[in-house]
């Protein structure tokens, strides 16, 4: 069993993390109870989002008491009551995310608007949460002048200076004892982004993410032709935003971010046509599930509104769909599962735009080769 996670208010209610996601995905602890529900954006969470909050914990509660786990209804209650309580005092954005089983509890607000729901099942409903990391993908922005750079780790709609890094880093050559010396020469400039792409590369090797790279188009245009850490470049913003806050940089990023996004999905669409073409893709979640069991996953493609409650066979390789969600031999969502089980064996995940997949049944699953 999983050791239990510190109570939630002790840090509050903040959005998923990769090392979270991968957590709340790796606890086997029956009952897992999920709460997922759309809330207003505020400071304090709206009168209303928290009344419907205390009605879906109730809900839950009700389904434990049904199904009569004396043994650990009490407690897990409990818990839900107190997360209720603590998550109704935070801030919110698009949706929040309950989570409480009997070692763990957690709370996280989402970027995502989610499908209200109450899931109790072996395991966390984590799909939404995998929605978010792939909507808003932790980033890193480069905000460069020729005098001076600052590194910002990007998650959500929320950046922050770069920590345990050299930066910000200042242009040792720009005037300063000699206010005679003429501006910085273009080899000086250069001299000080080379020093800068070196100290990037050094981050991006222990925290890999995409770039986006913010600053005069001169100045820019030079580090891009210098810089050998741009493989995942997502875009640039133009501008001289050299002391422009962090709030604002987010604004200015963000449709960076999505065009990325968008590109990355046609990326996958692509793999998942070629891969067709080699007879190395199975379609349909049945169909998905068993290949994803048994085979080597490379790539599941889904569709972001598909939901498939569903019943597994005593061996687990058979998904029958179900209808009575709530009844406990039901997953409420085989795709949370399948979405684990792909990770796990190594695989990638892309959610893509519902009717994306109109010629897969909604899902698909690309094979390595050499099975």
């Amino acid at each position: 069993m999983t050791s239990a996670r510190a109570l939630t208010s002790q840090r509050g209610s903040t959005p998923p993390t990769a090392d979270q996601v991968i957590l709340l995905q790796s606890i086997r602890d029956y009952p897992a109870v999920s709460l997922l529900m759309n809330t207003t954006p505020a400071h304090v969470m709206t009168s209303e989002d928290a009344a419907a909050l205390r009605r879906m914990s109730q809900r839950a509660a009700e389904r434990l008491r049904a199904e009569r786990l004396a043994e650990v209804e009490d407690n897990l209650i409990a818990s839900l009551e107190r997360l209720t309580v603590q998550a109704a005092a935070g801030s919110t954005s698009s949706a929040i995310a309950v989570y409480a089983s009997q070692a763990t509890r957690d709370i996280m607000t989402l970027p995502v608007t989610v499908r209200n729901r109450v899931v109790i099942d072996p395991t966390f409903a984590t799909r939404d949460l995998v929605r978010a990391l792939h909507s808003t993908p932790r980033h890193v922005v480069l905000v460069l002048t020729s005098r001076k750079a600052r590194l910002l780790d990007g998650v959500a709609d929320t950046l922050r200076p770069a920590v345990r890094s050299t930066f910000p880093l200042h242009n040792d050559r720009q005037r300063r004892a000699d206010p005679s010396r003429p501006a910085l020469k273009e080899s000086d400039t250069a001299a000080f982004l080379r020093k800068v792409d070196q100290a990037l590369g050094v981050y991006l090797r222990l925290h890999p993410a995409p770039l986006i790279l913010v600053g005069s188009d001169r100045v820019v245009v030079t580090f891009k032709e210098l810089s050998a850490n741009l493989s995942r470049l997502a875009g640039t913003v133009s501008g001289n935003v050299g002391n422009e806050r962090s709030s604002e940089l987010a604004l200015r990023t963000r449709p960076v971010l999505q065009r990325y996004l968008l590109s990355r999905q046609v990326e996958a669409l692509s793999l998942l046509e070629r891969r067709a073409g080699a007879r190395q893709v199975v379609s349909g979640m049945p169909s998905v599930w068993l290949a994803a069991r048994q085979e080597r996953p490379e790539m599941l493609v889904v569709e972001e509104g598909l939901f498939y409650p569903a019943r597994l066979s005593p061996d687990g390789d058979v998904l029958v769909p179900a209808t009575d969600v709530d009844h406990p031999d039901v997953i409420d969502d085989a795709v949370d599962e399948l979405i684990e089980l792909v990770l796990s064996k190594g695989g990638w995940v892309a959610l893509v735009a519902d009717d994306a997949l109109a010629g897969h049944e909604r899902v698909a699953l690309t094979l390595r080769a050499g099975r």
